[in-house]
């Protein structure tokens, strides 16, 4: 029998930074402009766009004169990059004319916002909708088409897909509840609450699960904290359906949640796939550092839940947490990037100056990209929203304790795209002299791949990727993975839209 070749896997991801892969690796989409119509055809789920709307929404009230021209060269670039073995008379069968215009034929699954869509419409037993909507979360790594912004149907577009992201929180925390796993739904929910709080849905739902967990008092607070936010902002009372909820807890009418299941004891669940082994067998070990007690206590629900991590304590303050980490040695410390006394950004420099320093993940609501620019180059390992869902957080901290992949490279890319180039007495140093290997290496990190895609790509075994990296970082005197992404867009090596090449 003859032997079957393999097909390739296409992929587009718009759910953080825009992308194309082929069996996950990127592929080139070209500038800006020309990502765009990529991206405009994927937002039509589908459907043909006409050129003339094309046009128009590229180029909003300022078209050029050789529009039409310059779109047509952007789909001939962009059907060499998604069909390269397609021959040259060959019809297209990615993106395809469509009368009048074009259009991206592609499967659900292939497309990350497409599959998101779906999973959030699923119905049916609590297990199955829970299941969905942790699939469905998932697949975010960073704000929906975020380099289009400024673009009015990507924006659009971005806001419906957040709606469906808060959709997603809320389902999964209702079907987390009809399981009976309140605990674990309760951090979720203070965040989720506390980023959007109009929102009823998560109101009731967080005040629920506080109650369902024995907490009868912080559930009313709960409701007394949204009733705050309405009259302030809307001037307005608690709906009624949150005015019943409250008065069934006060006579605790709220019925009894189910049987919760006996916990797994610690340490018997097996590590996730991908997931790294703890520090010599042991859980990951990590420190809070945020200036807000709520904040501080629904990390530590997080910590506290998820296998193979542990709380190492938590802290007030900059300078709290540079005293912590010196006493309590954890692998990870989250630190907010604005607390009184010693901000984040100055206790993350000392932090990391100290020998063998921990893992340092930024926490922001917004800050300054000034600051967190600054925190980038002093190395910490990436930035995660304090509106993180759970399984974000600790996808993070997993990753920041792996040293293996940049968190949020939608934030870094945004950062490094308005601050490279600039110069500074203390920037990383220049790459001259570096071999080729390893200046092909350095382009892949800098474009967010972790070892296994670099490895992937170069056809080379992680291991030997990781040693590599760990031996590019002792060369260049850098200790952490983000200061190799500096270095390489500073030096001008990697720029800002561009994607690293084998």
């Amino acid at each position: 029998m003859g032997s079957t070749l393999t097909p390739t896997m296409l992929t587009f991801t718009a759910l953080g930074p825009f992308q194309a892969w082929t069996d996950g690796d990127p592929l080139d989409l070209g500038g800006q402009r020309q990502r765009a119509v990529l991206a405009r055809l994927l937002v039509a789920g589908g459907h043909a766009v006409p050129v003339s709307t094309l046009i128009d929404e590229l180029w909003p009230g300022n078209p050029p004169a050789q529009a039409l021209s310059t779109i047509q060269g952007y789909v001939s670039r962009l059907r060499r990059a998604l069909e390269p073995d397609r021959a040259p008379r060959e019809e297209a069968t990615v993106l395809v004319s469509a009368s009048p215009g074009y259009a991206l034929r592609a499967l659900p699954e292939q497309v990350d916002s497409w599959w998101f869509q779906s999973l959030v419409k699923t119905d049916g037993p609590a297990p199955e909708v829970w299941a969905a909507m942790e699939s469905a979360l998932a697949l975010w790594r960073g704000p929906a088409l975020a380099e289009f912004a400024e673009l009015h149907w990507a924006a659009t577009e971005a806001a419906r897909l957040e709606e469906l992201r808060l959709i997603a929180v809320e389902r999964r925390a209702d079907a987390g509840l009809a399981m009976g796993r309140a605990t674990a739904v309760v951090a979720d929910l203070e965040a989720h609450a506390a980023g959007h709080p109009l929102r009823e849905e998560a109101w009731r739902l967080l005040a629920l699960a506080l109650y369902r967990t024995g907490r009868q008092g912080d559930a009313l607070g709960a409701l007394r904290r949204a009733r705050t936010a309405w009259r302030d902002e809307l001037g307005l009372d608690l709906t009624d359906a949150l005015r019943r909820l409250e008065s069934d807890m006060l006579a605790q009418r709220v019925p009894e949640p189910p049987a919760l299941p006996r916990p797994a004891e610690p340490g018997a669940a097996p590590p996730r796939p991908g997931e790294p082994d703890a520090p010599a067998g042991r859980p990951l070990r990590v420190l809070v550092a945020d200036d807000q007690a709520l904040v501080r206590a629904g990390l530590q629900v997080v910590l506290s839940a998820e296998p193979g991590l542990e709380p190492a304590g938590e802290v007030a303050n900059g300078e709290e947490a540079i005293a912590a980490v010196r006493t309590a040695r954890p692998d990870v410390v989250l630190l907010d990037i604005q607390m009184p006394h010693l901000d984040g950004l100055a206790a993350a420099r000392r932090i990391l100056a100290d020998e063998d320093p921990p893992k340092v993940i930024m926490m922001t609501t917004f800050g300054s990209d000034e600051n967190l620019y600054a925190a980038l180059r002093a190395g910490v390992s990436g930035f995660v929203l304090k509106t993180s869902p759970p399984e974000q957080l600790v996808a993070a901290i997993r990753a920041a304790a792996a040293g293996d992949a940049l968190i949020d490279p939608a934030v870094t890319t945004r950062l490094i795209s308005g601050f490279s180039g600039r110069t500074d007495p203390e920037s990383p140093p220049a790459l001259a002299g570096l071999s080729d290997a390893r200046l092909d290496l350095l382009k892949l990190v800098a474009r967010g791949l972790t070892n296994r895609q670099i490895g992937q790509t170069l056809s080379l075994p992680e291991p030997q990727v990781t040693e590599a990296v760990r031996s590019l970082l002792d060369h260049l005197g850098l200790f952490g993975r983000a200061q190799l992404v500096v270095a390489a867009y500073e030096s001008g090596l990697v720029t800002p839209g561009t994607v690293a090449t084998r």
